[in-house]
């Protein structure tokens, strides 16, 4: 039985207004690929989603996913929140955390160790052993080789460093360089398929069919990804971060605008776009990006 929890307000029947972000939004959405949160979100709220990625990272063809949640809002005692991008459980209940990252801070060893004790704090019940302990897997998909090693995969385990023999808590850590696109391996030709905007390029046809059901249909999901994309732009406006005037603005302010700049795209948004958003030239904003790169 799935169990998926989805953290935006999906309408039930779109009104006007969310007729009219879809309008709005609609040709951002067409240049969205899964290694975009908002989109992400959407792709992985099918099962049968989550369980080809899993099935290729764990390289288990028979692996099943029994349950999953899509944004899990998870709290420690002291009340430091983290809301983790899937979770998921398998058919011999070991859990699995995937997160999408497009920057590198996002990614660090002491973030997958904070995700990893979550996924151990909610897993036993009262009165439970610790032996009861499943094995857990943090998976952290990201844009750019992170461990900085040319490698496709990075397995990271604890290590008893007197015999070089495996700890063997059960807690395991992936990297997944999507930058390595190796069309020869089913892991190169799952991330070819993650910076897909076209459907019809991709090598998967879960992926594909679950990627065309929501770019190119007007569905409730499709929907609450433009407000999704309208809130991302309020926040933003609420931060204080679109400030300032295109040649006049002030050297911080400037930072903030670029960091907005960067992050809109990272969600698909085109330049002209988030130039109209920023009140800049378009120019301007594209030589940010270029400058991020």
């Amino acid at each position: 039985m799935e169990d998926v929890i989805e953290m935006e307000n999906t309408p039930t029947v779109p009104n006007n207004e969310l007729e009219q972000r879809y309008i709005r939004y609609k040709d951002v959405i067409k240049e969205l690929t899964i290694m975009n949160d908002i989109f992400m979100r959407n792709v992985f709220k099918k099962r049968e989603c989550i369980e080809h990625v899993l099935r290729i990272i764990m390289e288990m063809k028979n692996l099943q996913v029994l349950d999953y949640t899509v944004q899990k809002d998870y709290k420690n005692l002291q009340g430091r929140s983290a809301i983790l991008d899937c979770v998921a459980r398998d058919d011999v209940n070991n859990q699995y955390n995937v997160e999408i990252q497009q920057d590198t801070e996002g990614a660090s060893p002491k973030r997958a160790r904070y995700h990893s004790g979550l996924l151990d704090m909610n897993t036993l019940n009262p009165g439970q052993n610790f032996e009861e302990l499943t094995d857990s897997y943090v998976i952290f998909i990201t844009k750019d080789d992170v461990r900085g090693n040319g490698l496709p995969i990075y397995h990271a385990d604890r290590v008893i460093e007197e015999t070089g023999g495996m700890f063997g808590d059960g807690s395991h850590i992936i990297y997944v360089n999507s930058s390595i696109q190796d069309e020869d391996t089913a892991l190169g030709r799952l991330m070819h398929d993650l910076h897909c905007k076209n459907a019809n390029d991709m090598y998967s046809e879960v992926l594909a069919k679950r990627v065309s059901e929501l770019k190119e249909t007007e569905t409730e999901e499709s929907v609450s990804m433009c407000d999704a994309l309208e809130k991302l732009i309020q926040e933003f406006e609420q931060k204080g971060e679109l400030q300032g005037e295109a040649r006049g603005i002030a050297k911080g302010a400037i930072k903030k605008a670029k960091e907005t700049a960067k992050a809109l795209s990272q969600e698909g948004m085109p330049v002209q776009k988030i130039a109209q958003i920023l009140g800049e030239e378009g120019e301007i904003v594209r030589n940010w990006l270029e400058e991020e790169k």
